[in-house]
């Protein structure tokens, strides 16, 4: 008696595939309006976030606005080289990795612990007006944040300095000195995007089961058990989903903010990546070179986006996908 093996084959039912499509189309023309209104913001990130990807090309050639990016000659992964290799990379990164650990350790925890000291307060109108009062600084421009902290801080007539002077008789110079150009880009951070931040952490909030407080306060539970035990599990999904995204900013600490508060004096400290490839791609015209320096950028923060969701999800978190 002869075995013979049995292959099974899995066919596609063209019946329920097209009923699929059908109900697909039919629920698109019920809710067509709602496609005509993300159209306009689809056509914005395809237009301006898309199709621009096409111009990482300059990172590996020696770009030329005369001649074109299909004309310019081939040079592979020179500017890369070029800029490993150069006097400011080591200087460019540790500076940005220390504003951004800086912002890490002391801006990132800062919306959380507003949001959970917010969602104490038992009075509505007094909660709604407290949040629209920590919400305005985000709304300030960065040019009148600069121009705030060069009158709080100015070595010869700043609010600071004059309090310093009249308890030393000296002044520090807050502005030119390296040492506090970090202290003070982390500062101007926390003052201006604290309050609005917790706006995420706030809508986290307000999903926690009202019903867990009760029986919590039932068997004896104070407020600082209430938040330790509850409000903070409650929350670390998303606490932890906007870590995973801080992490992947590593290396973009942004431009305007830190262009505003640069002077000859503090550049030691105050030389990112985003200015420097500012300065090299914009003001020397160094196309190509700036473009690898940015591309650089984003695989790192891509790969740190990856990293730290791959280790959320081993440490048995959701992540972010």
């Amino acid at each position: 008696m002869s075995m013979g093996k049995e292959h099974s084959t899995t066919r596609i039912d063209p019946v329920k595939s097209h009923k699929k499509k059908d109900t697909l189309f039919v629920y698109m023309r019920q809710h067509k309006w709602l496609y005509i209104m993300l159209l306009p913001g689809l056509l914005y990130f395809i237009i301006f976030h898309y199709v621009p990807m096409g111009g990482i090309i300059i990172a590996f050639k020696q770009y030329s606005p005369f001649t074109g990016i299909l004309k310019s000659p081939w040079v592979g992964l020179t500017h890369f080289k070029t800029f490993f290799a150069g006097k400011d990379f080591f200087l460019v990164l540790k500076n940005t990795l220390g504003i951004s650990l800086l912002n890490l350790i002391f801006y990132f925890p800062a919306p959380i612990i507003l949001a959970l000291l917010l969602n104490e307060i038992r009075s509505q109108k007094y909660k709604r007006i407290t949040q629209t009062f920590i919400y305005i600084p985000h709304f300030v421009s960065w040019v009148i944040v600069a121009s705030l902290t060069y009158q709080l801080f100015n070595s010869s007539d700043g609010i600071v300095n004059m309090i310093i002077k009249s308890i030393s008789g000296n002044t520090i110079d807050f502005l030119a000195k390296p040492k506090y150009f970090k202290g003070l880009i982390v500062g101007q951070s926390i003052w201006k995007e604290t309050g609005y931040g917790t706006i995420i952490f706030l809508a986290a909030l307000s999903g926690v089961d009202i019903q867990l407080y009760d029986a919590a306060r039932v068997d004896g539970a104070g407020r600082w058990k209430l938040m330790w035990h509850i409000t903070l599990p409650a929350i670390r999904g998303t606490i932890i989903m906007m870590l995973i995204l801080r992490t992947g900013t590593l290396l973009n600490t942004g431009y305007e903010q830190i262009f505003l508060m640069q002077n000859d004096l503090n550049r030691s400290a105050a030389e990112v990546f985003d200015t420097y490839i500012y300065k090299k791609g914009i003001i020397n015209a160094q196309y190509s070179f700036s473009t690898a320096a940015g591309l650089f950028k984003s695989i790192v923060g891509m790969i740190m986006v990856l990293g730290s969701n791959w280790l959320a999800k081993r440490f048995g978190e959701s992540g972010i996908y």
